[in-house]
């Protein structure tokens, strides 16, 4: 068969779209369904206003956290731990048995510990002269 490569930095929604729909194709015939949901907290302000939250999805029974976010002005009030601890409760209800993420260096790596997440993983220099820590946590008991 012939093919050809082309190479972009700004493909359309289409591209994306039509290689996720292969994977995901690919994917449940070897695995099943992921059951994917997304999942998102948002933080508010007192105009309703979105200041940070939490957006993720569940497939195949774990919670994965794609983004995590808390303005600096109000971290050390727990508002953190307590984003955490509402999408830990959806994954239950979903029947996730893990949670996972990954946080740079110079960001959350302590924080997420302290809430009973390990290291799985770790990419050196990225960015340079930093860590990137891939991590998770067990909801079974």
């Amino acid at each position: 068969m012939k093919y050809s490569l082309s190479l972009s930095d700004s493909p359309d929604e289409a591209l994306r779209q039509a290689i996720a729909e292969s994977l995901v194709a690919y994917n449940a015939s070897k695995a099943g369904q992921s059951n994917h949901r997304v999942l998102s907290i948002c933080l508010h302000n007192g105009d309703k206003n979105c200041l940070g939250g939490l957006y993720g999805r569940t497939d195949y029974n774990w919670l994965f956290v794609e983004l995590i976010f808390v303005p600096e002005s109000m971290r050390g009030q727990g508002i953190g731990r307590d984003i955490m601890n509402m999408a830990e409760k959806e994954a239950i209800a979903r029947n996730c048995h893990g949670i996972w993420l990954d946080t740079f260096e110079f960001q959350a790596r302590t924080f997420y510990e302290k809430l009973g997440f390990q290291v799985f993983g770790e990419l050196p220099d990225f960015p340079d002269g930093f860590s990137r820590y891939f991590m998770k946590k067990s909801l079974n008991g």
